[in-house]
């Protein structure tokens, strides 16, 4: 695509591809933005396991206790998390465990810690999925990144707390010049 002088926004599994990208090809990124996403996500094995539930009982089985890691109680509570849970159990399951594979062979660690450029890390308090201490020791891993916590959001800062999370993006794109 020609693309240069790029601040890479990574979601989850997206933080992952943001990570191996800035590692990768930094010649590529002005800075990074990492939200609810850490240099390794779970284990193999939770993976594994997670792999196997789909294979047998399909996507549909993992979409309430998926949504319960993803959305606070409140947002669940308000029955805001239904198009996502919709989202989830009609995306093709064969993607979907592709990648729960890549994320089960990924562990950024040590290229986090060389990692060279002005990164943003945001996390969600409630986020069962990549808990804020995670998110956190991830941020902490790489020279110079800040954090920050959106402490009413889970694991979609961005869809529960849009006006805190653009606030921070904001901020952030400011500060580096990229706006």
């Amino acid at each position: 695509l020609g693309l240069r002088d790029i601040t890479f926004v990574g979601l989850s599994i997206g933080g992952l591809i943001g990570q191996g990208l800035a590692a990768k090809r930094p010649d590529l990124l002005r800075a990074l933005v990492l939200m609810d996403t850490a240099a390794q996500i779970g284990t193999a094995q939770m993976w594994q396991d997670r792999i196997g539930k789909i294979r047998a009982d399909g996507l549909e089985s993992i979409a309430a206790p998926t949504m319960e890691r993803w959305f606070s109680p409140g947002f669940r509570a308000a029955g805001k998390d239904a198009p996502w849970s919709r989202m989830l159990a009609r995306q093709p399951q064969e993607g979907y465990i592709a990648c729960c594979e890549a994320i089960a062979g990924a562990d950024l660690t040590a290229s986090a810690r060389s990692l060279d450029l002005p990164v943003q890390v945001i996390a969600g308090g409630h986020d069962g999925s990549t808990p804020p201490d995670l998110v956190r020791a991830t941020a902490d891993l790489i020279p110079g990144a800040r954090f920050d916590l959106i402490e009413a959001a889970a694991h979609i800062p961005c869809v529960e707390a849009p006006g805190a999370h653009a606030a921070i993006l904001s901020r952030f794109l400011k500060e580096i010049g990229h706006v």
